[in-house]
């Protein structure tokens, strides 16, 4: 059988699939369209990122397509409903980048509220702005805010209290009472009350109807004072201009954001001359270690899956 990758997938495992099936891996192939339709015509599975659509075209084209392995956890770029009708199997990576999303959800927030780690240019060139940086914060003692407290929300929610953060979470698919938020030692709240208490709020809800510009000047309005937003969901969540607005006004103390409406990021001047902003290009699942777990978890899975079909 043959097996298409669109975007760039850890070696090991592609050679894992290799030893059992035809495969083409082309990282570039997600940016060439007609050679991503020719190659997709002739696929049994398709594993994608996040930036190849399959939907429409793609889909139509992929009529031999069993499987389509998500080398992650979102499912925005997939039309599941038209694969689901056509009996495609989808199978996204599901807790396999947790860590990593968790670590630069807390590593961010660190940089953010201490605000002394862009000194060094500064240091080195003889300044010695000690007065200007005492005024950071601790993370201990905080409030961490979470929207949505699946997998990465619980790994997130896990790391910070390690570092003496209290948790609030929200989740829309869990009742007040579950079992989780006990678990991870977190207080269940409504939205609205996440966003009023939380010193941070981190992001980790689908890109969906119910979503799309969740976080518009009102809601970032209504956070705390000095807040930071953390957005390492999707793009579409949060009102970007509203958000620059925020951070120039003061009202935000920082913000960290590594997904965009559009991807790449075009040139934007709502960005221009942020204060306490880290901008970072669809990164936060993405590290060694996850990429490997990833890239292994769907390798599995869509060789389980041919071996069924073909049963």
């Amino acid at each position: 059988m043959r097996i298409v990758i669109t975007e760039f997938m850890d070696e090991p495992a592609v050679a894992r699939l290799r030893a059992a099936h035809e495969v083409v891996h082309d990282p570039k192939l997600v940016d060439d369209a007609a050679r991503l339709l020719a190659a997709v015509a002739h696929a049994d599975a398709l594993i994608v990122r996040n930036r190849t659509q399959v939907r429409g075209e793609l889909l139509a084209a992929a009529a031999r397509c069993r499987v389509v392995g998500r080398l992650g956890v979102g499912l925005d770029n997939i039309d599941v409903a038209a694969c689901q009708a056509r009996g495609l199997r989808v199978i996204p990576a599901t807790g396999a980048n947790a860590q990593s999303v968790a670590e630069y959800v807390v590593a961010t927030a660190l940089l953010l509220l201490r605000g002394a780690y862009r000194s060094t240019s500064q240091v080195a060139a003889g300044a010695w702005p000690r007065s200007a940086l005492s005024n950071g914060r601790e993370l201990g003692g905080k409030t961490l805010g979470l929207i949505g407290f699946g997998s990465i929300g619980r790994r997130t929610a896990r790391l910070a209290r390690a570092l003496g953060m209290r948790i609030v979470a929200c989740d829309p698919m869990l009742p007040a009472g579950d079992a989780a938020y006990a678990a991870h030692e977190a207080q269940a709240l409504s939205l609205d009350e996440v966003v009023a208490t939380a010193d941070v709020v981190s992001l980790h809800v689908p890109l969906v109807e119910s979503t799309r510009g969740l976080f518009d000047a009102a809601r970032i309005g209504a956070m705390k004072p000095g807040a930071v937003l953390i957005n390492s969901a999707r793009g579409g969540i949060v009102d970007e201009a509203a958000l620059a607005a925020a951070l120039k006004s003061g009202h935000l103390g920082g913000a960290a954001i590594d997904v965009f409406a559009a991807e790449p990021l075009p040139a934007s001047p709502h960005f221009d001359r942020c204060p306490n902003l880290v901008l970072t290009p669809h990164i936060a699942g993405v590290s060694v270690e996850s990429n490997e777990r990833v890239s292994a978890l769907i390798a599995d899975r869509v060789l389980e899956a041919l071996a069924g079909a073909a049963a």
